[in-house]
Parts: C-alpha cells; sequence; structure tokens
C-alpha cells in the first residue's frame, strides 16, 4: 500500500482559513510576543465583541492563542498572545496558501510559466 502524498490543499488549516480567524492571527502575528488587548484586536479587526469572542474561542481551544485576563487600574483587561503552537501552524499555512496562490497564478492562461518559476507539476508539501 502506498503512502498518498499531502497536496497544498490538504494542509490548508480550517482553522486559519476563516477570513476574521485569518485577520486575528495575522495582527497577533504582527503584535510578536507582545499580543493584543481585545478592544486593540477588536479593532484591527473590524470585529463586534461578540464575533471576536467567539473566535477567540476557537482559536483558544485549538491551542493558537492564549486569552489572558487580569485587573489594570480596576478595569478588566483582556490580552490576546499568539502561542508558540500557534506561530508554527499559522506560518505552515501561510506557506501552503502561498503555494497553492502560485499554482493558481500560473493556470491562468495569460501568465508566462517561465514568469512562475514553477514545474508542470501540481505542488506537493
Amino acid at each position: 500500500m502506498s503512502e498518498k502524498e499531502n497536496t497544498a490543499g490538504d494542509v490548508l488549516e480550517r482553522i486559519f482559513h476563516e477570513p476574521a480567524r485569518l485577520a486575528i492571527m495575522s495582527a497577533l502575528g504582527a503584535a510578536g510576543g507582545d499580543g493584543k488587548t481585545f478592544n486593540g484586536l477588536k479593532a484591527d479587526c473590524g470585529l463586534t465583541d461578540g464575533n471576536l469572542s467567539r473566535h477567540l474561542k476557537v482559536l483558544e481551544e485549538a491551542g493558537s492563542v492564549r486569552i489572558e485576563k487580569k485587573f489594570v487600574d480596576l478595569k478588566p483587561r483582556t490580552t490576546v498572545y499568539i502561542s508558540a503552537a500557534g506561530i508554527t501552524r499559522f506560518r505552515q499555512y501561510l506557506d501552503a496558501l502561498e503555494e497553492m496562490l502560485k499554482t493558481a497564478r500560473c493556470a491562468i492562461p495569460e501568465t508566462k510559466k517561465a514568469k512562475c518559476g514553477l514545474s508542470a507539476r501540481p505542488v506537493r508539501i
């Protein structure tokens, strides 16, 4: 029995492929280890409190983010951090997405194959 090779589409993580979660992970990645406050993340991503909360719960359950709640000057503050596992998985997702986009771009008839720098074979990961 032969082992099936994974295509780029096989490794695209659905958890990151949702537009709001892609925006959240991108904003957290840009913040580095500093994390983002809930309100800052909400503003960056253009989400409502409820939408952001729901997406953060999904990302937290998957181990991609860590959520810290504490009081600062007697006010509650929620800060969201991208986890080490989240960074790794999100990079893999971005790499796979980039390969799929290159393949799609080069499949368009007007695109010259030499410009794409890709082989005629489908992308394999």
